[in-house]
């Protein structure tokens, strides 16, 4: 596990999540009129493996179930094509989220059923580390307590079963933007948040010098109209951060939640760049690094190379951010 997490953690590099599930990726694919088949969503996931340089700047990519057991055109299977690359193979655990019962806005995740026998086949296809996300709503009297320890206690449990089968587990509670709430709200919900996760963390006997930790930056809600600027959303983050998370905890990677790419990189710039922190800085973005890529390629084979530019770009640009070397007008470059 050690190696595993230098490995991820490798300066100037940073986390791809190519882990939609189903719904998620056929949202995505309708804005473009993309059919999601499960060869459609292969060849995309291709497109995106497949950018030459990739390993420049990605250390490792979170896959999905669907895409751990898929091939290459040439008929490598996608962990082994990625080793092959130098890029460190993992899988998405949790299973979706469901209406948390008596408590009307707020989700628990599902994903532990048969945890041990998906964890031992995951390795068995390739996989080295393991995400599971947790969704906390910010709204009226929310997150309440309740919510708040039935889901750190389900990623407490799911870290204890990935690292009893040596895979790194990262751990995801995302404070969603949905939202009018201030960025001040964000902050303690975040901070609220992070503390009852690692006291569950504790508890379960999880051992947290072998863990990542996924997590939001503190941004205002969505809907809120409040204005800041990216050393507000490092002060803030940073604080929520300092005030919860142990030192021994080896790397923070950043979601990037809604933000466009460009602010997902200049936010992530700030941080890295605000003081010397007791943890690696780094990224896990989604949409941030798919999202103009996707855009370009459409589902069409004649514009991959051009779509797999753009991906490179956006990729390179977040490595940038996360040593604290990227200025917004390399968005025009």
């Amino acid at each position: 596990m050690e190696e595993t997490i230098k490995k991820l953690l490798t300066p100037g590099k940073g986390i791809l999540a190519a882990d939609e599930s189903f719904p998620t990726i056929e949202k995505r694919f309708a804005e473009f009129k993309i059919d999601s088949t499960e060869e459609s969503r292969r060849a995309y996931r291709q497109m995106l493996l497949a950018t030459p340089n990739l390993e420049q700047y990605i250390s490792g990519v979170i896959l999905f179930d669907e895409t751990i057991k898929q091939k290459t055109d040439d008929g490598v299977f996608f962990p082994d094509y990625l080793n092959q690359r130098g890029i460190v193979p993992g899988i998405k655990i949790d299973q979706g989220t469901i209406d948390f019962g008596g408590h009307p806005g707020e989700k628990i995740t599902q994903g532990l059923e048969g945890l041990i026998e998906r964890l031992v086949e995951y390795k068995g296809l390739g996989a080295r580390f393991t995400k599971f996300r947790s969704v906390i709503t910010i709204g009226e009297g929310l997150p309440t307590q309740d919510c708040l320890k039935v889901n750190a206690d389900i990623l407490a449990q799911f870290a204890k079963g990935s690292q009893s089968q040596d895979l790194v587990p990262i751990v995801e509670p995302e404070v969603v933007m949905d939202g009018d709430h201030g960025i001040e709200v964000c902050q303690e919900a975040t901070t609220r948040t992070l503390k009852i996760v690692f006291a569950a963390l504790k508890s379960f006997g999880v051992d947290i010098a072998q863990l990542l930790l996924k997590i939001n930056m503190v941004l205002p809600g969505s809907n809120s109209h409040q204005a800041v600027n990216s050393g507000t959303i490092s002060k803030s983050t940073l604080t929520a951060l300092r005030t919860a998370v142990p030192k021994e905890v080896p790397g923070v990677v950043f979601l990037s939640g809604g933000q466009s790419p460009a602010e997902a990189c200049e936010n992530l710039n700030e941080i890295k760049r605000s003081g010397v922190h007791p943890w690696e800085i780094s990224f896990s973005y989604a949409r941030a690094l798919q999202a103009p890529a996707l855009a370009i390629w459409r589902g069409r084979a004649e514009n991959v190379n051009k779509a797999q530019n753009e991906f490179l770009k956006r990729a390179k640009l977040a490595s940038l951010a996360r040593e604290g070397e990227y200025k917004t007008e390399m968005e025009e470059a």
